[in-house]
């Protein structure tokens, strides 16, 4: 019976360790997780700036939380409806944060529901100590040697979320880097399309409006998750902050995810696509 139960507590283990094998946030962040989401909830407001400019068109607000001896600054928005050609929704910033918890993909900072103002609006830890993939790519920083495998799979794991999600607006600046190499993805106002486009068409594939951008590499575990999705397990975790129709498309486009991970292993072997 010991036997069996240590048996059974290795597996759990592996399985834990395999599922959080791809996660940019480290085991320690993801365990302050719950501590980050009560401060943004409760953190009292010291200084605040509106941004503005070409990088922020919705117009968000940089705030600065005080708890204790705890401070952080945070980003705060409220943008719903047609912005800038885009339709823009701040629930889509919470539903994928919650959606990115569910699947275990940990990429996406705390961002929970906060009143600024008097309004409704979502609001996100803000990551210090990084840069942008576009000052990397603008000052010609290379990426270490020794992180390009790990860096090149982050990539191939931020499109399937974006097709996933229908984030039709990622761009080099809501990419972030870590010190240590690790990808942080921000701003997902723009994502959660349900047009017929978006149930019918991914994002990231062959024929990328930039040239090729495939998958070409996965974990499995984040792949077993999405296929496990569900109409009824998607309303639980992400609520009021995505509609029928938005989860109905979020399905669509699993389903053409995993039409194109079959092809990809058609063509080059499950071993070569799956890790």
């Amino acid at each position: 019976m010991k036997n069996g139960v240590v048996i059974v507590m290795a597996l759990a283990v592996t399985v834990l360790g395999t599922a959080r094998a791809f996660a940019q946030f480290t085991p320690e962040e993801l365990a302050e997780r719950p501590k980050w989401e009560e401060f943004l909830r409760t953190a009292e407001i010291v200084k605040q700036d509106q941004l503005r400019g070409d990088l922020a068109v919705t117009s968000p607000w940089q705030l600065t939380l005080k708890s204790g001896d705890v401070v952080r600054d945070a980003l705060w928005k409220n943008p719903i409806g047609k912005m800038g050609g885009y339709l823009e929704g701040w629930p889509y910033e919470i539903a994928a944060y919650l959606l990115d918890k569910d699947l275990e993909l940990n990429m996406v900072p705390p961002t929970i529901e906060r009143r600024f103002h008097e309004d409704r609006g979502s609001i996100q830890l803000w990551i210090p100590d990084c840069i942008t993939l576009k000052q990397k790519t603008d000052q010609k920083i290379k990426t270490p040697p020794v992180k390009v495998f790990k860096w090149n799979r982050s990539t191939y794991l931020q499109r399937a979320w974006d097709n996933l999600i229908a984030n039709e607006d990622r761009h080099m600046n809501q990419i972030l880097i870590t010190k240590d190499w690790r990808m942080i993805l921000i701003d997902h106002s723009r994502s959660f399309r349900s047009s017929k486009k978006f149930a019918k068409e991914l994002i990231y594939t062959e024929k990328h409006r930039e040239g090729p951008k495939l998958m070409s590499e996965l974990p499995r575990a984040f792949v077993e998750k999405i296929k496990v999705l569900t109409f009824e397990g998607i309303k639980s975790v992400v609520g009021e902050y995505l509609k029928d129709e938005e989860i109905n498309a979020v399905l669509a486009r699993r389903d053409l995810i995993l039409e194109e991970i079959d092809r990809l292993i058609q063509k080059n072997g499950e071993d070569q696509v799956l890790y």
